[in-house]
């Protein structure tokens, strides 16, 4: 028989097995809670019932198991002889685990323990479960080697599919606290026993019976884990899975897969698939706390990791921020390359200064905050106006605004770009006169070469040096208030029709005479 038929056997085995075992397990399962209950409750008396339906709840697993794989004492036997004998070893630990389960749940009920009564009740369904198909467990065994098992009205699996999904999962891959749970698995009775169990445990716990119903869940909530069932129809656990694992916004889930399918191969496949770990059925409760609470643990440690990256990329924009709103962006740029000695030189640019008449006097008569206010409100618009007009604000210096235009990018209009900045600053003063202590400035432009760099390392500062801009500072202290007083250089330089003014030669110590104009308004 080939590999793969035999594959595709054996998983129609294992879900044959998961059907008709799951309810017997639910029953070995809620027996085990509800006898950790009556010792939490202190109803010992209870004890001795509760050990019967556990020794009937092994026998019938033993029993069912061994009809699964072929194992049965009596298969040698006829047919109806077999079938009649199979029926009554079955009968047996059900009718026994039937019978002490309703004493039990009538003295629960009697002592109003409504939880304890729940769970009798569902361990109750679970026998009723079996007990209706006795006939089709029976029936195993005289399904012969060569056809595939006999199964129970139960929906059928694609295991071609689901070897398929196993096969593609191989390929892909080679290229504390309580939390909220989602249990995936087409059986009743499993996801009735591991809710409970989970629940017990202080989880929060969703089911799924099928794969589409686990991803409609998992894109309306949130979920800490996924106990995920690899044998299902419709839509095969490693499909699940990779849905799972493709999405950006699930991936990070912790995944445990549950399977009666205990291949070393599909275990691997699983894991190498996305999922954290694999358990088989039946799973040990202890064993499985363990997996949870470790997945659970990692899960945090990942979320607390995400928190810190997101606090960390918040901080660095802030810091990103700031630096911009300190330096140009440019020069921001070459610093995040990682140049960390920065300086150019420029053949022509526009310096602008522009000082506050009479600021002292101003400074002397008004309180602390007012000034400030006003200093800041003055500023604030400048360094709006330099945004529009394209022009770099350099600094201030106490009441003086500093701004140059063709640094740090170069600019063939730097010159217009700068008396068109200093007119929109002369406007703006208008409406923020203050009666007699309102704000009056002088404004002085010179273009020429400048030594343009960043200095300092816990302050950085973007800098420009030279005789270009010690004229522009002089011309603006020589000049006029309410006006901009601008060199010949700075004249020659512009490329659009100002109005200009001639105003005189000034007289600049270590330059000499130049002619200057006021531009006007």
């Amino acid at each position: 028989m080939p590999a793969k038929n035999k594959f595709q056997r054996h998983a129609i085995a294992v879900h044959l097995a998961q059907q008709l075992a799951g309810p017997a397990r639910a029953i070995s399962g809620f027996q085990e809670l509800l006898t950790e209950q009556v010792q939490d409750l202190g109803l010992g008396h209870m004890r001795p019932d509760l050990e019967k339906v556990g020794a009937a709840a092994c026998e019938l697993s033993s029993l069912i198991d061994s009809l699964i794989h072929g194992k049965a004492d009596n298969q040698n036997r006829a047919g109806v002889e077999i079938e009649a004998k199979l029926r009554h070893d079955l009968r047996t630990p059900l009718n026994a685990i039937i019978g002490y389960s309703e004493m039990i749940r009538e003295e629960a009920e009697e002592l109003h323990e409504y939880a304890l009564e729940e769970d009798v009740r569902v361990m109750l369904a679970a026998a009723a479960e079996l007990l209706a198909h006795v006939d089709a467990i029976a029936g195993l065994s005289r399904a012969p080697d060569s056809e595939e098992p006999r199964t129970t009205d139960q929906a059928e699996i694609d295991v071609a599919g689901l070897e398929r999904a196993l096969i593609k999962a191989e390929h892909d891959a080679s290229s504390g606290h309580g939390g909220r749970i989602l249990v995936v698995d087409d059986i009743t009775s499993n996801r009735g026993l591991l809710s409970r169990r989970l629940q017990r445990d202080g989880h929060q716990v969703v089911t799924a019976e099928s794969g589409p119903s686990a991803l409609t869940h998992l894109a309306e909530h949130e979920f800490d884990l996924v106990l995920l069932d690899v044998l299902m129809p419709d839509m095969n656990g490693i499909e699940v899975l990779s849905r799972l694992k493709a999405e950006r916004r699930w991936r990070h889930i912790p995944v445990i897969m549950i399977s009666g399918l205990d291949e070393v191969d599909a275990v691997v496949r699983c894991i190498e698939a996305g999922a954290d770990d694999y358990l088989p059925k039946p799973f040990n409760p202890v064993l499985l706390r363990a997996r949870i609470n470790s997945s659970l643990e990692k899960k945090r440690w990942l979320d607390r990791e995400h928190q810190y990256l997101q606090r960390i990329e918040a901080e660095k924009r802030r810091a990103d921020s700031l630096l911009h709103a300190i330096l140009p962006g440019q020069i921001v740029a070459r610093l995040q390359r990682g140049e960390e000695f920065i300086a150019d030189r420029f053949d022509e640019v526009t310096i602008l200064f522009a000082d506050i008449v009479g600021f002292s006097s101003i400074a002397a008569r008004l309180p602390p905050s007012d000034l400030i206010k006003r200093l800041d409100g003055l500023f604030s618009t400048f360094d709006v106006l330099a945004e529009k007009h394209a022009v770099e604000k350099i600094k201030t210096i106490g009441d003086a605004y500093m701004a140059a235009g063709g640094v740090p990018e170069p600019a063939a209009d730097h010159a217009d770009r700068i008396v068109a900045l200093g007119k929109s600053m002369l406007d703006a003063l208008k409406p923020l006169a203050w009666g007699n202590d309102g704000f009056r400035i002088r404004i002085g432009v010179h273009t020429g070469p400048v030594i343009a760099g960043l200095i300092g390392r816990h302050r950085f500062v973007y800098d420009v040096w030279g005789e270009t801009v010690n004229i522009a500072s002089r011309l603006e202290s020589q000049g006029v208030a309410d006006r901009m007083q601008i060199s010949e250089a700075t004249k020659q330089a512009l490329h659009t029709s100002w109005k200009l003014e001639p105003r005189c030669n000034v007289e600049l110590a270590g330059v000499g005479r130049i002619e200057t104009y006021l531009v006007q308004h």
